[in-house]
């Protein structure tokens, strides 16, 4: 708890004076003012996270938590959960969606085990920070205790203190874990009032019980662990998971470090908003980058209170929209350095 409570301490709203500066220089571009739409939001946002009227984000990195689940063993998933421990092994190998993708934004990809249920060699090129063999079947108890549930946590900060150092200045969410979808949108149900039925999707691949089994087995686990809404932790420790707690970290660990961070699909929106639940100020450093098609995707994007950039039908997960979000980032930079000022032509309108 330690380390999650120095980070949060850590954490400051944006700055508002830089980002007065900086929407007075975009709105001097030589273009109608705001002719370039939410570009012109994002130059001005990184320049608030920043605190630099000319950002530097040239080292990106995609931060991947797995982990799995033991809810999976109630026939939520269609995927074998082995499927979790292969892929995990596949990201060093740069052949996954998030990884060629990334690759063409220059990205950094930093698989971390926190949480598969399985064995990762030491030389796998995946970072080591399991805390147990996935979680618990919460159906029948907590996910967690609420101590591994802030160690998670406490994980994802570490993983993003660790690229800080290196050189790191714009990260991006992801994750892997079959069955994951489940207890996301049990937190989304709980912390954002949600009926279960109205939010739940087929993720990767529902079992033969279909959507309607899903349901009931998040209803169930609802039902069973009584989460309490007002209590992120306590939501996240009983119907949560690992990688969805070592997201959660990643977010308020960028956010102390003033740099942005991009967040993915529905499960990263997910850890997003159990991130601003336990600091509201860390939501000024998020970025969303796509829709997810998932079910629930949009109802967590409207909570969460970010619009998406992307709009692609993706529900890979990973980082993959993160990543490929990362050049937009890049445009805003570029837009807000490179362009000329109307005096800078001579023009006077």
């Amino acid at each position: 708890m330690q380390l999650l409570q120095k980070t949060i301490d850590r954490i400051e709203s944006l700055d508002k004076e830089l980002m007065a500066r900086a929407r007075v220089r975009v709105d001097n571009l030589i273009k109608p003012i705001n002719s370039l739409g939410k570009l012109e939001e994002l130059a001005v946002q990184l320049v608030g996270i920043t605190r630099n009227l000319n950002p530097v984000l040239d080292q990106k990195a995609i931060i991947i938590m797995a982990a799995d689940h033991g809810v999976y063993e109630e026939g939520i998933s269609s995927n074998p959960q082995e499927v979790t421990l292969a892929q995990t092994l596949l990201f060093p190998k740069s052949v996954t969606g998030v990884c060629v993708i990334g690759r063409t934004a220059g990205a950094k990809i930093v698989p971390v085990d926190i949480g598969v249920n399985g064995v990762i060699p030491d030389d796998a090129g995946v970072m080591k920070r399991k805390i147990k063999n996935g979680t618990a079947n919460m159906t029948k108890g907590p996910a967690m205790t609420r101590e591994e549930a802030i160690k998670s946590i406490e994980v994802g900060i570490e993983m993003v203190n660790k690229e800080v150092e290196k050189g790191i200045t714009v990260i991006g969410t992801g994750e892997m874990g079959i069955g994951n979808t489940t207890p996301s949108t049990a937190i989304l149900s709980v912390l954002g009032n949600y009926a279960p039925q109205v939010i739940t999707g087929r993720g990767a691949g529902v079992g033969e019980g279909g959507i309607a089994h899903k349901v009931e087995i998040i209803e169930k686990a609802i039902a069973v662990n009584q989460p309490n809404p007002q209590d992120p932790l306590d939501v996240l420790s009983k119907v949560g998971g690992l990688e969805i707690g070592g997201m959660a970290g990643v977010m308020l660990g960028a956010a102390a470090n003033q740099i942005p961070v991009v967040v993915d699909g529905y499960i990263s929106t997910v850890a997003a908003i159990l991130a601003a639940s336990i600091e509201p100020k860390a939501k000024e450093y998020f970025i969303a980058s796509h829709a997810s098609a998932e079910t629930g995707g949009q109802m967590a994007s409207e909570f969460l209170g970010l619009k998406p950039m992307l709009y692609m039908d993706m529900c890979l997960g990973e980082g993959s929209g993160a990543a490929l979000s990362f050049p937009i980032l890049d445009a805003a930079v570029s837009m807000l350095k490179n362009m000329a000022t109307f005096v800078d032509v001579g023009m006077e309108i």
